[in-house]
């Protein structure tokens, strides 16, 4: 479940995440590479769209989509792969190709996705207990509702990212990753919340957020 602080992580995001060739075909050839003058609309076709697909409309739940995110947030995890600051280690390796992105590319790129259609939901049966996570928490193990940071209809805001219609799976994986997190290190509310939550209860979440946006 992304909620206020996974702006870190996915991370919606939402780490977030215009993965490389590497990362799509799975070999550990590099991509040719591009360079700081590189217009980013080249890279969303050259490179982006191979696993986002061109309008961010992800197919394989291996890559998160893009389309309609929230711009502040794809702008965070952008700048975030280029510092090497992503806690998502595979998806660090994905885009190995984007640590040379300048500021102006970073604004361009997250420009272009953000104004996209929204990514639209997924079409499994909605989940009740999902619904009640999101909309209400779980007061007996201290989680906030989801909708409290990502909104009524999980449509996100600023650096906090839109879940609505994102990829089931890789919002599990995403909480599964703040599960793994020191809370020592992260005190944000998404790390508390995701370790506070079952393996049960963190599929059932993801699965309404992924309905969301119908």
């Amino acid at each position: 479940m992304e909620v206020c602080g996974m702006t870190r992580s996915i991370s919606l995001t939402l780490t977030l995440c215009m993965a490389t060739l590497v990362g799509c075909t799975g070999t550990t050839d590099r991509p040719p590479e591009k360079t700081a003058t590189t217009p980013a609309l080249v890279l969303v076709d050259d490179v982006c769209s191979l696993c986002h697909g061109l309008t961010g409309e992800s197919i394989s739940p291996m890559f998160p989509k893009l389309a309609g995110q929230q711009k502040d947030y794809l702008k965070v995890q952008l700048t975030d792969f280029k510092g090497h600051a992503r806690m998502d280690k595979a998806a660090t390796q994905y885009m190995w190709g984007f640590t040379h992105l300048t500021e102006s590319q970073i604004a361009e790129l997250a420009d272009y996705f953000s104004g996209q259609r929204p990514m639209q939901a997924e079409a499994e049966t909605p989940d009740a207990r999902g619904e009640l996570i999101f909309r209400q928490g779980v007061p007996e193990s201290n989680i906030a509702p989801c909708s409290t940071c990502h909104g009524a209809v999980g449509q996100g805001l600023g650096q906090t990212p839109r879940v609505a219609g994102q990829h089931a799976a890789y919002m599990v994986r995403q909480i599964k990753l703040l599960q793994q997190a020191d809370l020592q290190k992260r005190r944000d509310p998404a790390s508390q919340i995701a370790h506070a939550l079952s393996d049960g209860d963190a599929q059932s979440v993801a699965l309404y957020m992924a309905r969301l946006g119908r």
